[in-house]
């Protein structure tokens, strides 16, 4: 497991278990929504572009969806996806405790609302494009769906 891909809901802890995964195999850390937002949100070449370098490399976690723009550029790549999932509930106090944790200045008040209706959808909207693209790009590989911060924990001891 050298190339890992990490995906799930806002708030479900991907950054987080993508961070500790990454420093547990020495593997770097591709945070997609880090990249995204220090290019501007709308340069898709650009973004694409800094994406296929990093993804070039023997060792990564790639954290984030982006499922339309990016898996024809990660799956191929990878060796695993693990699936982050938590109940709505939890997914939107992580994100309003971020949100107003001190601190924390990528994250604005104004946000809050936009990242409730995404979560709140997203098991409708989001989830299903996710996995037509995952099975369009790596139909063959294999997924570990991690449903709680114990299983998370055991993932990360094993690894």
């Amino acid at each position: 497991m050298t190339r890992v891909i990490v995906l799930g809901c806002a708030g479900v802890g991907k950054s987080t278990f993508a961070r500790r995964l990454a420093e547990k195999t020495g593997a770097a850390r591709i945070h997609l929504d880090a990249i995204w937002r220090a290019q501007g949100d709308d340069d898709r070449d650009r973004f694409r572009a800094t994406l296929e370098r990093l993804h070039a490399a023997d060792a990564w976690v790639s954290d984030g969806n982006f499922s339309q723009l990016t898996f024809d550029i990660r799956l191929p790549r990878a060796d695993l996806i693990v699936w982050m999932e938590r109940p709505r509930l939890v997914c939107a106090w992580r994100v309003v405790r971020r949100v107003l944790a001190p601190g924390e200045q990528h994250h604005r008040l104004k946000d809050i609302g936009k990242a409730l209706a995404f979560i709140r959808r997203f098991d409708r909207v989001n989830r299903p494009l996710i996995e037509a693209e995952r099975l369009r790009h790596g139909p063959g590989l294999p997924v570990v769906h991690l449903r709680s911060d114990g299983e998370a924990d055991a993932f990360l001891r094993d690894a």
